[in-house]
């Protein structure tokens, strides 16, 4: 169990964490979020002390973190981060193994340990414990920072936005991966997000924070249904608030699970990325990630060489809608022009989804019935 007493953090003149008072179970998943600058990620930190707090106490396992060596400390407490920081000069294995190291473990018990978180994330120990960070994706990487925290079976995991630089494809797949993982394994978590989405399907409790206090914790459930303060109101926007079908928007209906690759990707490469979710088209972007147009598996079969870039190929004359664009509408539209789907761009002409048939359907049921989930 985690106690903070009475926390207080300033710097300078500005009070950052005011007389903060919150109790962590031991196996809960708590979700930190808030407005930019409301003071998580110092709480957060605290509780390894990479910020040390001006006034209060945290208790671990009603121990003070105050009495125990800070490096002994954060041994038992893992810590992920947005930016991974592996290393680039170790193999995944190596990485991994940094803390068991430390821990004086044998290189035996290293190895069982890697094999087994390994195998947790479907990435077979043969396959990838001696290649090096450089040689894996963005999704992989961040994967193996998770893995890294956990390796010394430390109780205690934090982490701070730790998918945020992903894709949203990557990000949520991660997501589900990690809720499974702290599932099976029973860890306490203190996670730090801005996005209410992911605060919703991660947590099993929310703490939301602003200007340095807690404003409501809370189940998801009872967060949504009853903010505490007109503050998570707005944060949650659509969320929190019913409405009827002719209010919905784009952003309301659109699907964000989208393939998007950039005009300079190659041919095979597309298949390749295409087959792998089972899908027969890729949204493609400019090199200021400004949308352009879609290449199809059809498109790159008829048009496509090996070894080219995409750029040459792409269909541009795909119907588009903005975000704000009534769903309605956008439903007509649809129909109207008897097409597939409609790529949603925001106002700077960036790609934020797609809207088919079945997604509008899904989103119109859940208004009338309810979230099914």
């Amino acid at each position: 169990m985690i106690t903070y007493t009475d926390i207080s953090k300033r710097y300078n003149d500005v009070t950052v964490v005011d007389k903060l008072n919150l109790t962590i179970n031991d196996g809960e998943f708590v979700v930190l979020i808030g407005p930019s600058g409301c003071g998580k990620t110092t709480t957060l930190k605290m509780i390894n002390r990479l910020v040390r707090m001006d006034e209060g106490t945290i208790h671990i396992d009603n121990e003070d973190i105050m009495d125990v060596d800070a490096v002994e400390l954060r041994r038992k407490i893992g810590y992920v981060i947005q930016q991974i920081g592996l290393f680039p000069n170790m193999t995944i294995e190596e990485n991994i193994s940094v803390v068991p190291k430390l821990l004086k473990w044998n290189k035996e018990k290293c190895r069982q340990r890697v094999y087994e978180l390994l195998t947790l994330v479907n990435m077979p120990y043969e396959e990838n414990a001696k290649k090096y960070p450089n040689q894996l994706s963005g999704g992989q990487q961040q994967r193996i920072g998770v893995l890294r925290a956990l390796a010394g079976e430390p109780p205690i995991i934090l982490m701070d936005e730790p998918f945020g630089a992903l894709d949203p494809i990557t990000r949520e797949s991660l997501q589900d991966e990690f809720k499974t993982l702290q599932k099976k394994l029973h860890k306490t978590i203190i996670f730090v997000t801005h996005d209410m989405d992911e605060a919703v399907k991660m947590a099993d409790r929310i703490v939301f924070m602003s200007k340095g206090k807690i404003l409501q914790v809370a189940s998801p459930e009872e967060m949504l249904d009853k903010p505490a303060d007109p503050i998570i109101s707005s944060f949650m926007g659509k969320r929190s608030t019913p409405r009827h079908y002719n209010e919905l928007t784009c952003a309301d209906v659109m699907r964000t699970k989208v393939l998007i690759v950039p005009e300079t990707k190659k041919t095979l490469e597309c298949i390749a990325l295409m087959k792998q979710r089972d899908l027969n088209t890729c949204v493609v972007v400019d090199m200021e990630d400004k949308f352009k147009g879609v290449v199809t598996i059809e498109n790159i079969k008829e048009h496509g060489k090996p070894g080219e870039e995409i750029s040459g190929i792409v269909d541009t004359g795909i119907e588009t809608v903005q975000v704000n664009t009534n769903a309605k509408n956008a439903f007509d539209k649809l129909n109207q022009t008897n097409a597939d789907y409609l790529v949603v761009l925001d106002h700077n002409k960036m790609v934020s989804g797609i809207i088919t048939k079945s997604s509008m359907t899904k989103a119109l049921a859940s208004v009338v019935w309810g979230d099914a989930n």
